[in-house]
């Protein structure tokens, strides 16, 4: 697999599309049996290595984080993920469609990215029932 996807790959895998790349560590929170995990397997496929837990103690790529309302709080979510991100690297927050169980309003999204010190960079459909936000931290 080349370090860049095609632009094929990208419209038939969805975690081509996220932009991650062969090689990357990718950290996944808030796993529970509702995630999308044709998803998941995309990613694993693409970066040649499986998702490390929220156990996991050393830096990370990106962070891939499922979140629902009834999760708590989104703010405190998002600076835990933050905590062991790589520089420069993209962390993912997925949340439920609107109309699904767990939704999340876009302007709580927002307010929380915000508060956490994150910048949203695109919004875009992940799956039939997830929708992604890329955020990112400024450089340190």
């Amino acid at each position: 697999m080349t370090a860049t996807a095609d632009p094929a790959e990208e419209r038939t895998n969805p975690a081509a599309r996220l932009g991650f790349q062969p090689g990357q560590v990718v950290q996944e929170i808030g796993y529970d049996d509702d995630v999308d995990h044709e998803l998941r397997e995309a990613i694993e496929e693409i970066t040649g290595q499986d998702l490390v837990d929220e156990e996991y103690d050393d830096v990370a790529d990106a962070v891939v984080l499922w979140f629902r309302d009834e999760d708590g709080d989104l703010t405190d979510a998002l600076v835990d993920a933050i905590g062991l991100l790589e520089d420069g690297g993209v962390i993912w927050l997925l949340t439920p469609k609107s109309g699904r169980d767990g939704y999340v309003e876009s302007g709580e999204i927002s307010e929380a990215a915000q508060t956490a010190g994150l910048s949203q960079t695109k919004s875009v459909s992940v799956a039939a029932n997830w929708s992604g936000a890329r955020l990112i931290a400024p450089k340190r």
